[in-house]
């Protein structure tokens, strides 16, 4: 069987959008393989196939992974604001992932069937349940987030046959072998293993001392294409007998199934730098005789309040859990994108709180333009030129390895801007104000939602709140400060505190967000 999409092994990448014409820029990103930042150099001119791992779907996904899926979203964002064509995949694992992932073969219990087991997956009556249940939640707040679709996104379970195929082939090709509990690839066989991480053969072997060992293996460092187990809550028939795919081969063959032999670009998370995307390409350069990818990305690790995020000390969130705390999912994105991709980014009470009330300042600015293209007079266009090179600004910063904390500062400066002439904006201005605020949105996504959601409400504190009384206090609250009765100012600001609702005073006026507190 024949699993490349086209005879040369490079899946078609389509037509570029007619609305986007291809600048002279490009997009350097730090890779993982050369550690250096250089630029994407693209098989196709003006065509980007891009891989990136998603989530396994046994609960819900946390904001360390959203953060992970983010970068990919800029990479996107970022890729067609230049004007390339991005032919994006990123799967769906409903299988195969096991518990103890943190060397090649791993062992433990397969995530999906340990998550049916807990009190979470009572609610299930079987694991295929769980797994719609969860891949539909994460779609859900995926589109809330503001990320941008894929063009396919393939689960496992979906591409069985080509994974048995893939292990035939393999065998036959003399890199793996069978054994009565498997069939493993032969780290040995391939002698490019370790260049992505560092991790050689030699180092491997010592590492794997302190790991169960598996007699039926010739190496201890190979990792399994299959796992035969005719109990598993998963299973299929292969010529190997019952059982389940391993974990690495789901996305070599789906990759390579989508976008060809060999991709432009690859992205995960830098857990998964080994062994999952080691073990990636040593099963798909094996089977090809290609490069796998020839630009690989690795967003670093979120940590929240200055600690490892974790269930057991309480400071373990989920997107759905943050709203639930009264936060915008825009405030969400903007916090989990302030901080470059290649640092690790520390998630704070403070930064959600900056974040949410930056966002209302795209939102103000947002209601400004609107109200001038409907009610603004025939006067010159003041703010143009200006939001034009701030822009411009921004995508420079975008396309330098994705530096979102320029990138955001002169986004920000354009809400300045607006702001300053918001009372008075032409419609020609409200015009070059739009267009500065749908380009922004388009490249970082974060000055209205791009969709609905078409799951269930998530309804939070801010959801509650009495807008009308709030905005009434404000304005009360500025007559006292022009009168100089200060105490009353005071009291009311402290009023709306005990409430949950903080007040922000700027140069453009007094807005307010609802507090949250992680």
């Amino acid at each position: 069987m024949k699993l490349t999409p086209e005879p040369n092994g490079i899946a078609p990448c389509g037509q570029p959008s007619k609305l986007r014409q291809m600048s002279e820029r490009t997009l350097r990103l730090y890779d993982t393989m050369t550690r250096q930042v250089k630029p994407l150099e693209l098989i196709e001119p003006g065509c980007l196939r891009f891989y990136s791992c998603g989530p396994t779907v046994y609960s819900y996904a946390h904001i360390g992974n959203f953060r992970t899926f983010l970068t990919a979203d800029l990479v996107i964002r970022t890729a067609e604001a230049i004007g390339w064509t991005v032919k994006y995949v990123s799967n769906i694992t409903d299988v195969g992932h096991l518990t103890q992932d943190d060397v090649a073969d791993a062992g433990g219990e397969d995530k999906m069937a340990s998550a049916l087991k807990s009190k979470e997956g009572e609610q299930f009556n079987n694991v295929w349940e769980l797994a719609e249940y969860y891949e539909d939640a994460f779609r859900e707040d995926w589109a809330r987030l503001n990320l941008r679709e894929p063009f396919v996104r393939p689960r496992a379970t979906q591409h069985m046959r080509e994974q048995i195929v893939a292990a035939e082939q393999l065998i036959e090709q003399g890199y793996a072998y069978e054994t009565p509990t498997g069939v493993y690839f032969s780290v040995d066989s391939f002698k490019g293993y370790g260049k992505l991480s560092g991790n050689t053969q030699e180092n491997l072997r010592k590492a794997v001392r302190e790991v169960v060992l598996d007699d039926n293996k010739k190496e201890q460092a190979d990792f399994a294409l299959w796992k035969k187990d005719d109990k598993h809550l998963m299973q299929w028939y292969s010529p190997f007998g019952w059982g389940f795919p391993g974990w690495h081969l789901e996305c070599s063959v789906m990759a390579r199934m989508y976008l060809g032999d060999t991709l432009d670009l690859h992205a995960g998370g830098e857990d998964l730098v080994f062994p999952h995307h080691e073990c990636e390409i040593a099963q798909s350069e094996a089977l090809t005789g290609k490069p796998f990818s020839n630009h690989w990305i690795h967003t670093r690790f979120l940590q929240v309040n200055g600690e490892k995020m974790s269930k057991r000390t309480g400071n373990f969130y989920t997107v759905r859990s943050l709203l639930e705390k009264g936060a915008d999912p825009l405030a969400i994105r903007y916090a989990l994108i302030s901080g470059i991709y290649t640092k690790p980014l520390n998630f704070t009470d403070q930064g959600l709180s900056d974040a949410m009330g930056n966002i209302e300042r795209f939102k103000r600015s947002d209601a400004a333009v609107a109200a001038a293209l409907e009610n603004g007079g025939d006067g010159p266009d003041t703010i143009g030129v200006a939001l034009d090179e701030l822009y411009e600004q921004a995508l420079d910063a975008m396309t330098n390895d994705l530096n979102t904390s320029v990138a955001l500062a002169k986004a920000l400066e354009g809400t300045r801007v607006i702001q300053r002439e918001a009372e008075s904006l032409s419609k020609a201005s409200g015009e070059s104000g739009k267009r500065y605020l749908d380009r922004i949105n388009a490249l970082l996504g974060i000055v209205r939602p791009e969709r609905e959601v078409a799951g269930p409400a998530v309804v939070t504190p801010a959801s509650k709140v009495d807008e009308a009384r709030i905005q009434a206090l404000i304005d009360e609250r500025a007559a006292a400060k022009k009168a100089k009765n200060f105490a009353r100012a005071d009291e009311i600001r402290k009023e709306l505190d005990a409430e949950g609702i903080e007040l922000r005073d700027s140069p453009e006026g007094t807005n307010w967000v609802v507090k949250t507190a992680l």
